[in-house]
């Protein structure tokens, strides 16, 4: 064969198009059956895009294998058609909004950009919400009046008015990425806003913890230390930081490094995808070997600040339950990230550096800022909000530690993370 060829003429197929892409000096397949029907390799040869040439025009019909050649043959009339008429080829085969959907969910599951929780909550959002609304809704006729018909207005009668808009920004980014990808012809939510559905405002939610609560639960915390030191300590992290639920329990004690001052969040357990390092405060150092030397004592030497029994950390489901115990429903583990931040205003603490320790997503100016400066000014902001918190039942719980802190270089040692102990009768609860 001429290793000059770019061109083959076959019968099209899924099958061919694998064969081919075997031969590296081969560019485009052409069908014998449609001679306007071309595909054309990527770089990556296992995909390529299907074009249709059309008055010396070529028109992206879409990718392949998201296209199958069936598919593509199949809808070649139609193709023909909107290439007559508007001059745009792609196609999907979908033809109601609950395939698309099907697709869209499809991507999120897996997406590795995206945590756990974020996936599970779109599936639930496309289950139990979007498809029972919108599946046989066509396509074609997707605009603002069907949207408020089948989705907007019914759902807000049922459901919060900020669980709507989640739903609304799910639907829109599906018909955005579809676009993107030559799925669909047009996006015909592009022209929309939620605003257009609803001018009521949606107000933020009510914080159930306030400043002048925390030394009530400072002292519930402290004598839940002395029965349930781990359900004390996952609050207590996170009163102290601000942080999340799910980036705290997941947390293992190689990310603490006592002779550096620093707790290490890595990218793929923060909500935001980007590594955050706190830096940890003589208060904290001081309840961590306090916690650890009761994991000790416990028979638990591994990985993990808060293990389950099957020698992983505690699950979503586990650490909530956490929360329910405490709380008693008058408080959730969101509100000691609200009451921190709330307090951090309150201290006089820099905007910029209390978002930073929130690790919210700040843009490339803020990522200069915290290159430059933020180290020191993160520090120094925990330092005052752990005095603070000194003054209100906090230095009763970590002073309890009867470990000195220049004698306990075993417990430092131990920091450094073990062995995951298979059965450790460290936590109570159910798995």
């Amino acid at each position: 064969m001429n290793s000059k060829i770019k061109t083959l003429t076959v019968k099209l197929s899924d099958a061919e198009i694998g064969r081919n892409a075997k031969l590296e000096h081969v560019r485009d397949l052409r069908d014998a059956g449609h001679p306007a029907l071309h595909f054309r390799f990527s770089k990556n040869r296992t995909r390529g895009s299907w074009y249709l040439l059309n008055k010396r025009h070529w028109h992206r019909i879409g990718a392949f294998p998201d296209l199958s050649t069936k598919q593509v043959i199949a809808a070649l009339p139609a193709v023909r058609l909107r290439v007559a008429g508007e001059g745009a080829a792609s196609v999907s085969g979908w033809v109601t909004v609950g395939e698309l959907l099907d697709w869209f969910g499809g991507r999120m599951a897996l997406a590795r950009s995206l945590s756990g929780k974020r996936k599970a909550a779109g599936k639930s959002a496309i289950t139990c919400q979007l498809k029972p609304r919108l599946a046989d809704l066509l396509i074609r006729e997707v605009n603002a009046q069907t949207l408020d018909q089948h989705l907007m207005w019914p759902a807000q009668a049922e459901l919060s008015l900020s669980y709507v808009q989640q739903l609304y920004r799910l639907l829109a980014a599906a018909f955005r990425q579809a676009h993107k990808l030559d799925m669909i012809a047009s996006n015909p939510m592009a022209g929309m806003k939620f605003s257009d559905f609803t001018t009521a405002r949606i107000s933020p939610k009510a914080a159930r913890l306030r400043g002048v609560q925390i030394p009530e639960v400072l002292n519930l915390l402290a004598h839940r230390f002395v029965w349930a030191p781990p359900e004390a300590m996952l609050a207590l992290m996170m009163l102290c930081h601000g942080t999340r639920i799910g980036e705290t329990r997941m947390t293992r004690w190689a990310d603490i490094t006592l002779t550096e001052r620093e707790w290490f969040i890595p990218a793929e357990h923060a909500k935001t995808r980007t590594e955050h390092r706190l830096p940890l405060t003589e208060q904290v150092c001081s309840l961590l070997l306090r916690y650890r030397a009761i994991q000790v004592a416990s028979g638990y030497e591994g990985a993990y600040l808060f293990p389950s029994r099957r020698g992983l950390p505690l699950s979503d489901n586990q650490a909530s339950a956490i929360f329910t115990r405490l709380g008693q429903g008058k408080w959730t583990s969101h509100d000691l990230r609200k009451v921190a931040r709330t307090a951090w205003t309150d201290l006089g603490i820099d905007g910029h550096i209390g978002e930073m320790l929130l690790n919210h997503s700040l843009g490339k100016i803020a990522s200069t800022y915290i290159n430059t400066q933020a180290t020191e000014q993160r520090r120094l902001a925990l330092v005052k909000w752990h005095n603070w918190l000194d003054s209100r039942g906090f230095k009763v719980i970590h002073e309890q530690t009867g470990v000195r802190y220049e004698d306990s270089q075993n417990l430092v040692d131990a920091l450094n993370g073990g062995a995951c102990e298979p059965e450790p009768q460290f936590v109570k609860g159910e798995d």
